[in-house]
C-alpha cells in the first residue's frame, strides 16, 4: 500500500493548475445514460473515482472513448461517452462498493429503461449517507422500490410521471439524481430545497445542452419539464472548487505564495472569507487565483459547515490543520456530517493541540506542528494531513494515501513544483 512522505517547513512558491472538479465529473458521467447519443466531457481530471465511474458506465453498455492521457493534464483529456444500448440495468456491488456516488446511476437508469437494480454504496466512512431522500422521491414520480439483499430494485410502468418534491433536508446527490430523472419523466418536476452546490448547476448546464428544459438553475427550487429524448452535447467540466481549496490552503499554511491557475473564485466565496478573515491574501486574478500569506501573521477563526453557499464541508479538515498552525484559537463546527473529525488523532500525533466535543472542534494554534508517522482515514482527512506535513519541520509519512488518489489529480507533481519536498512511496 502506497505511503506519501514529506520534509514540511517549506513555503510553497509557484503556480499550481486546478483540474477539473471530481464531484462535478461523476454526476455529468452518469448523464450520457439518459440518451442514445455521444455526450463529450472536456477537463475530466485523471482520479480513480472516474475509473470507478467508467468501469460502472461500460457495465451498463457505454462505450467510452478517451482522448489525452494522464500526463498532459485536465486539458488535455476528453472523453466521449455514447449509450446507444444500456444492455444491463444492474449495477453491481464489486463496482459501486468502491465510491458513494454510484448511486447517480439509479435516476438515469429508472428514467431511460424503466429498471434499475443499484447496490447500496461504499465510499469515504465519514458518517451515513442514506439514499432514502433519493427513493422516497423517485416513489413519488411512480417508481415501486425494494430493497433485497442489499440492492434498490426500482422499476415503473411506462414513464417516471412529474411531481413536486420537497427534500426534507439538502442533499447534494438526491439533487443530482432526480434531476436526472426528471428530465425523461412525463410532465414537470419541481425539486425544492434543491441543493445550490456549483457542481449541480454544472449538472444542470450540461443536462440542458443535451436539450432537457430545467429552469433555476443555481436556486434552491429546480423546475424541469420532461422530454422524449436527450440528444448530443458536448460539456466542459468546471474547476474543482475543492482542489482549489486545498491549495490556497497549503500556500497558507506554509506562508507561501501560490497562483491557483483556473481557479474560479465565485465558486469559494464562503472559504475566501476565512481566509481573508484569518490573514490571507486572497486575489482573483486574470486566469486564476493568487493567494500570499508570506509573512502573514495568521489567526484561528470560528467557522460552521453549512450547505452551499455556506462554508464546504470538504473544506473543514484542511482548514482545521491551517489553524493548528495559527495563532489563537478557532471553534469548528460540523453540521453536515457526523464522523468528519477522524482527521484530528492523527494532526495531534503532529502537535496540534485540538479538542473534540460532540459535534464541534476547538483548535488551539501552536507555534509549530512536527513531523510524524500518521494514517489516512478518508479523502479530505487525508489532505488536512499533507497539508500539516508541508508546514511540519522534519518528516512526515502518511500511511493509506489511497484515498487521495479518488480526488485529487497529481499531487505531489504539483505540490513539488513549488518547491514542496514531497515523495511517493509505493508499497
Amino acid at each position: 500500500m502506497d505511503s506519501i512522505r514529506i520534509r514540511g517547513g517549506i513555503p510553497l512558491k509557484g503556480t499550481i493548475p486546478i483540474s477539473g472538479a471530481k464531484n462535478a465529473a461523476l454526476p455529468l458521467m452518469a448523464a450520457t445514460l439518459l440518451s442514445a447519443e455521444t455526450l463529450t466531457l472536456r477537463n475530466l481530471p485523471h482520479l480513480v473515482d472516474i475509473t470507478t465511474m467508467a468501469n460502472l458506465l461500460a457495465s451498463h453498455g457505454v462505450a467510452l472513448h478517451m482522448n489525452g492521457g494522464a500526463g498532459e493534464g485536465c486539458g488535455g483529456r476528453v472523453l466521449e461517452l455514447t449509450t446507444a444500448r444500456i444492455t444491463d440495468t444492474t449495477a453491481h456491488y464489486d463496482l459501486v462498493r468502491k465510491m458513494r456516488a454510484s448511486i447517480l446511476v439509479l435516476g438515469p437508469l429508472l428514467a431511460r429503461e424503466g429498471r434499475a437494480r443499484v447496490s447500496l454504496p461504499g465510499g469515504c466512512a465519514i458518517g451515513a449517507r442514506p439514499v432514502d431522500l433519493h427513493l422516497k422521491a423517485l416513489e413519488q414520480m411512480g417508481a415501486t422500490i425494494a430493497i433485497d439483499g442489499g440492492y434498490v430494485d426500482a422499476r415503473v410502468d411506462g414513464r417516471l410521471k412529474g411531481a413536486h418534491l420537497v427534500f426534507p433536508q439538502v442533499t447534494v446527490t438526491g439533487t443530482e439524481n432526480l434531476l436526472m430523472a426528471a428530465t425523461l419523466a412525463d410532465g414537470e418536476t419541481i425539486i425544492d430545497n434543491a441543493a445550490r452546490e456549483p457542481e449541480v448547476a454544472d449538472l444542470a448546464h450540461c443536462l440542458i445542452a443535451m436539450g432537457a428544459e430545467i429552469e433555476g438553475v443555481g436556486t434552491s427550487r429546480l423546475v424541469v419539464r420532461g422530454k422524449d429524448a436527450l440528444h448530443a452535447a458536448t460539456h466542459a467540466v468546471l474547476p474543482d472548487r475543492i482542489e482549489a481549496g486545498s491549495y490556497a490552503v497549503a500556500a497558507a499554511i506554509t506562508r507561501g505564495k501560490v497562483l491557483l491557475e483556473g481557479a474560479d473564485a465565485t465558486h469559494m466565496a464562503a472559504l475566501i472569507k476565512v481566509l481573508t478573515a484569518a490573514g490571507v491574501s486572497v486575489e482573483a486574478r486574470e486566469g486564476g487565483l493568487l493567494v500570499d500569506a508570506e509573512n502573514r501573521a495568521i489567526r484561528g477563526v470560528d467557522v460552521m459547515t453549512e450547505p452551499h453557499p455556506g462554508f464546504p464541508t470538504d473544506m473543514q479538515a484542511q482548514v482545521m490543520a491551517l489553524f493548528a498552525t495559527a495563532e489563537g484559537a478557532a471553534l469548528m463546527t460540523e453540521t453536515i456530517f457526523e464522523n468528519r473529525f477522524m482527521h484530528v488523532p492523527e494532526l495531534k500525533r503532529m502537535g496540534a493541540d485540538i479538542n473534540i466535543h460532540n459535534n464541534s472542534a476547538i483548535v488551539r494554534g501552536v507555534s509549530k506542528l512536527s513531523g510524524a508517522p500518521v494514517m489516512a482515514t478518508d479523502l479530505r482527512a487525508s489532505m488536512s494531513l499533507v497539508l500539516a506535513a508541508l508546514a511540519a519541520p522534519g518528516e512526515t509519512t502518511i500511511a493509506r494515501v489511497y484515498h487521495l488518489d479518488r480526488g485529487y489529480e497529481r499531487l505531489e507533481q504539483k505540490l513539488a513544483a513549488c518547491g514542496a519536498e514531497i515523495e511517493r512511496l509505493r508499497g
